[in-house]
């Protein structure tokens, strides 16, 4: 690969086979464009294609790691470090690959690539301008990306390049910030060649009036700008409540210039895992294998299965999750319980591990700053504080379990520190994650070591138990990208009790999930400024809160945390965050095990004896 001032990447290996899969959205953003074209690469795998998937994000932040969850939605955070969007994780999950920070491209990543080379004189005097070099970066960064080896499963090995790379231009046709990537786009379209380019446009068509008309004028005139910008989709995927007409198919067709096979219908489902199967009921992946040539001079077996992607465990998964008559009910106490898509890959681990014990998930949101006291002040302002308080314990206790995701800021803290007394005294399953764990170390110093001034730097730097602290090694001034992020490695290396036969519960729970291996190390993905203070482990330790996994490089790190089982049923605390790395048919143990504990002593005790029996 080429990579001078003069020349920009050009791959000569493999360059002209790898197939670009495009999906552009139009009329209204939020249509779902994640789901759809995880979805797409679902039924390529099950085709059996190798896919990887590239996110465009035409904001100018670098990534998302600086925006608020009340902007866009939760950071979802990479194997690498890089902090990204939320889409990102979709990919990961129903794909079941790794992917890297360079597989989100913001409009700030790549200004920020063309100015560092001007700044080194890369251009040789020449003037820099969005057109060619602007749009030539984003070519090259897309098909650099593309041929990426990527690892097939969210803790595999074996790299692979990909057969078909998947690309998701955010925000909507239309959009001023998104123009430069669909320039670059129509431009791509001649460099990779038309038999492996294919652009798909999601497009809304809404059901109006009482006799619920589906209305196709929005999907013209979407189609229309952005025609009208050089690129012509080769199939619409039409978002509706309900089955699109064949009528209105036929006229969106018509308008559109696209065969009436390739108006592909994506309505409403019970959930998501059936919109793989209600894409194939539609031959899209027979459009595919036409229209990108798929099948040359592959061996009869793999026309075979190209042509009936094996899709019977997604099938039998998705139908199932829709049979469930059990539910657990879990309190998820937070501070952006505003926007749910803020604790997107929390609420997806939960019903991952929902689904492995067949129970339907019952979520119920409550502000952690609705649990914390606040004396009345005057008039209705102090009524209405107790009522939401109230109602938030009264919704608490009426769950199965706990969750306190990670976060960061002081609102709400005391709440949270409250929830897990709470819990930890009246035996109530509970996993706390990142700041949710620090809250629990903090509850456990003021209400067992009687701390009371117990607390966090980040909310008192003064306070005289800092039984959490910043980590000394982080940048103080600037906020981008400097937390400590990404896989690191946790080691079990403190049993609950002296016993020989004493076990860490979530030992037990890894031990059992094949993706993580057996040797006493696991690897999970980080994103915090802020740990335990070494000063006050021992004593917090040897009190009974126990530090069962610390870090694998130094072993000063705290990362588990958990009550010993015959304490509590479920009382675990974890640094880092398991929901990142969590899948359909692989939860994450942390969360598996707090379902378990919710569906009853049994349940988890058995899966805890099988482990033990490994171990033996």
């Amino acid at each position: 690969c080429c990579n001078t001032p003069q020349q920009r990447y050009i791959f000569n290996c493999n360059s002209t086979q790898m197939k670009y899969i495009v999906v552009t959205g139009g009329v209204v953003s939020g249509l779902g464009k994640g789901v759809t074209i995880s979805s797409m690469g679902r039924i390529l795998q099950a085709a059996g294609f190798v896919v990887t998937s590239i996110k465009i994000d035409p904001y100018l932040n670098v990534d998302a790691g600086t925006m608020s969850p009340f902007e866009h939605g939760e950071v979802f955070v990479l194997s690498d470090g890089g902090e990204a969007d939320l889409d990102l994780g979709n990919y990961e999950r129903f794909l079941n690959i790794q992917l890297s920070a360079d597989h989100n491209i913001t409009t700030g990543k790549i200004y920020r690539k063309v100015i560092s080379r001007e700044r080194r004189g890369d251009y040789l005097g020449k003037t820099v301008q969005v057109v060619p070099h602007i749009t030539n970066e984003i070519q090259d960064w897309i098909e650099r990306v593309a041929h990426l080896p990527i690892k097939e499963s969210s803790h595999g090995q074996q790299e692979k390049v990909a057969d078909i790379c998947l690309i998701e231009v955010g925000g909507t046709v239309g959009d001023i910030e998104s123009m430069i990537f669909l320039e670059a786009l129509r431009q791509f379209q001649f460099r990779v060649g038309a038999e492996n380019f294919f652009l798909c446009f999601l497009s809304l068509v809404p059901v109006l009036g009482s006799p619920g008309e589906q209305k196709s004028k929005p999907t013209q005139h979407g189609v229309k700008e952005l025609r009208s910008l050089g690129l012509s989709p080769q199939m619409i995927l039409c978002r509706s409540t309900q089955a699109l007409v064949e009528d209105v198919q036929r006229k969106i067709s018509g308008f559109c210039h696209v065969p009436a096979a390739h108006v592909i219908s994506v309505y409403d489902v019970q959930n998501i895992y059936h919109v793989p199967l209600l894409l194939v009921q539609q031959d899209v992946h027979e459009i595919f294998i036409r229209e990108l040539h798929l099948g040359v001079g592959q061996d009869e077996g793999k026309v075979h299965l190209m042509h009936n992607p094996d899709l019977a465990e997604w099938s039998a998964m998705a139908h199932a999750v829709d049979r469930y008559e059990k539910q657990i009910k879990i309190a998820l106490i937070g501070k952006y319980t505003g926007l749910q898509d803020s604790y997107l890959s929390v609420i997806k681990a939960l019903k991952h591990a929902t689904m492995q014990c067949e129970r339907g998930l019952d979520i119920i949101w409550v502000d952690a700053s609705h649990l914390e006291y606040r004396p009345q002040e005057n008039g209705d302002a102090g009524n209405d504080s107790e009522v939401l308080r109230k109602e938030a314990w009264e919704n608490i206790r009426s769950c199965d379990g706990v969750v306190v995701p990670g976060g960061f800021g002081n609102r709400g803290f005391d709440g949270k520190v409250l929830a897990a007394k709470y819990c930890r005294e009246e035996n109530v399953p509970f996993l706390g994650i990142c700041l949710g764990f620090q809250a629990m170390v903090v509850e456990y110093a003021r209400d067992i070591l009687h701390w009371e001034d117990a607390n966090s730097t980040e909310f008192d730097q003064d306070v005289s138990k800092p039984v959490i602290m910043f980590m000394p090694e982080i940048d103080k001034d600037n906020m981008g990208g400097t937390m400590r992020l990404g896989s690191r490695a946790t080691r079990f290396t403190h049993p609950p009790s002296s016993d020989d036969d004493s076990f860490s519960i979530l030992q037990c729970l890894y031990l059992l999930a094949p993706e993580h291996g057996d040797d006493g190390v696991i690897w999970e993905r980080h994103r915090h400024r802020y740990e335990v203070n070494p000063e006050f482990v021992n004593e917090i330790h040897n009190a009974g809160l126990k530090f069962v996994g610390r870090d694998a490089e130094t072993g000063t790190r705290m990362e588990i945390a958990e009550l010993p089982k015959d304490i509590h049923p479920y009382f675990v605390g974890c640094q880092y965050h398991p929901e990142f790395q969590s899948r359909e048919m692989h939860p994450s143990p942390p969360f598996l095990g707090l379902i378990l504990a919710c569906c009853g002593d049994e349940m988890l005790a058995s899966f805890l004896n099988k482990a033990k029996s490994k171990i033996s």
